[in-house]
């Protein structure tokens, strides 16, 4: 049977931690950043953790 392809969009933007979390970026930090205030900005650089739902949601796809 033929394997499941990767979705290249989302395999750019999560990361998978050694211990099988997933890093994601903050949502809002890719463009218009000019616009939003610096504390905005300073709050996107950190990221999050995928939530147990979401990953439950992505994982066939990563």
């Amino acid at each position: 049977m033929p394997k499941m392809k990767t979705h290249k969009g989302t395999s750019k933007v999560l990361n998978q931690r050694p211990g099988g979390t997933i890093k994601i970026g903050c949502p809002g930090s890719r463009h218009n950043t000019g616009k939003k205030n610096a504390k905005a900005n300073r709050k996107n650089r950190a990221g999050s953790l995928l939530s147990k739902s979401d990953y439950k949601r992505v994982k066939d796809i990563i």
